[in-house]
């Protein structure tokens, strides 16, 4: 029985790491596309996006790498150092947080966030984003906790869980980086279902994340109350009302609302977005085609956050369904790792990554179509970026240990 399992896991593995290296290889290409497509940037100097694939295929050697060195030792032994891992990467997390009140030069400051640290390696520097590294390790340090029935099962136990989700969500939420916060909640709430706790517990949690709620939205900035009430304001009703009454203006904006500056300011990425995924019909304009691909203008951060949008316009509906067919094979492995494991810590693990997966996938595609907020999640394995892709690749490498290293079995005593 054992052998047919085991089997089975290393076509499951095999799957997992062909749907991993086909998403990498599409995003790279997609990066290629929007960086080479035969159009000269401002004064005529090439795209600045000409040399990004060549990076891309850098971070993608280094995530190789670092999946391979998570599968050196039994994802056990990771467990067993579950929460020194998790405290080393809170200590990165507050390190940009001192850059605001000490000037570390590690600490670069980006679109007026402190996110990254740059590691400075001869004539070449990395930057590196400790919340997407996060991820992982989050998921890590809570199945660790959760593998115990005993720590989920009252209300009173759930504070252990509720505080290692919210150290770091804190700590992220300040730098600020809204979109990897929005992540980790859901994330908590699935892990904790998939480890049983009991659904009124959840309720309770939920209902309270819902009254506290009111006092944080006045307490975001302008710019991140546009971010989520954008997928209102896509509404011709509603921005009337908006411009027309001053309280509900404040209220979803933050400050004065103009249609004018809708269009050309904040809701110009979802605009844009969408016209990109409707504009490639069924087969799209193909490779490096189209005028969303040749030209910045038309949708900023299409290498990164809107890659996916990129992917709709070049390759249409059908190049859409084989990228999500892609995702279902990576979930459907995952799901398959877990339930093949009757470790409670393996099976929390696997699908704890399947969760965060998933969300991500979701939220990212939908944003790209106005259907959620935007809230900055890259796609996983496809977008730009050599934290995120390490995240992802990472996240891999763990299905994969819990998948290669056979689950226990329940026998008396000699």
């Amino acid at each position: 029985m054992f052998d047919l399992l085991k089997g089975r896991l290393v076509i499951v593995r095999t799957m997992l790491l062909i749907a991993t290296l086909t998403l990498t290889i599409i995003g790279i290409l997609t990066i290629y596309a929007v960086g080479n497509a035969g159009q000269a940037g401002s004064a005529g100097q090439p795209s600045e996006l000409a040399n990004f694939w060549k990076k891309q295929i850098a971070f993608a050697a280094m995530g190789f790498i670092a999946m391979l060195g998570v599968n050196l030792v039994s994802y056990r032994r990771l467990g067993q150092a579950a929460y020194w891992i998790y405290a080393f990467i809170l200590v990165l997390l507050v390190l940009p947080l001192v850059d605001k009140f000490a000037d570390l030069p590690f600490v670069p400051v980006i679109n007026n966030a402190r996110r990254w640290l740059r590691l400075s390696m001869g004539p070449m520097s990395l930057n590196i984003q400790p919340s997407e590294i996060c991820k992982p390790v989050y998921v890590l340090a809570l199945a660790w906790y959760l593998r115990y029935r005993s720590n989920y099962r009252n209300f009173r136990v759930l504070l252990g869980p509720f505080l290692l989700t919210l150290l770091p969500t804190a700590l992220i939420l300040l730098e600020p980086d809204l979109g990897t916060v929005l992540l980790m909640m859901p994330v908590f709430f699935a892990m904790l279902f998939i480890a049983g706790a009991k659904v009124k517990h959840l309720a309770m949690m939920l209902l309270l994340a819902l009254l506290v709620s009111p006092l944080m939205w006045h307490k975001m900035q302008p710019y991140q109350r546009i971010r989520i009430s954008s997928v209102l304001l896509q509404s011709d009703w509603l921005r009337d009302k908006a411009e027309n009454h001053p309280a509900l203006s404040r209220t979803l904006v933050g400050t004065t609302f103009s249609e004018r500056r809708w269009k050309n300011n904040w809701g110009y990425h979802l605009i844009r977005s969408k016209y990109a995924v409707a504009s490639g019909g069924a087969t799209g304009y193909g490779f490096r085609g189209g005028p969303f691909v040749k030209y910045n203008v038309f949708l900023p951060e299409r290498h990164n956050d809107f890659i996916f949008a990129i992917i709709a316009h070049q390759w249409g509906f059908i190049g859409c369904i084989a990228v999500l067919a892609l995702y279902v094979i990576l979930l459907w492995c995952g799901l398959e790792i877990a339930a093949a494991n009757t470790d409670p810590f393996g099976r929390l693990l696997a699908a704890g990554i399947v969760a965060m997966f998933a969300i991500q996938i979701i939220v990212n595609v939908t944003m790209t179509i106005g259907l959620t907020p935007i809230t900055g999640l890259t796609l996983p394995l496809v977008s730009y970026g050599g934290s995120s892709l390490l995240s992802s690749m990472l996240c891999v490498g763990l299905l994969n240990n819990v998948g290669r290293w056979r689950p226990f079995t329940v026998a008396p005593r000699r």
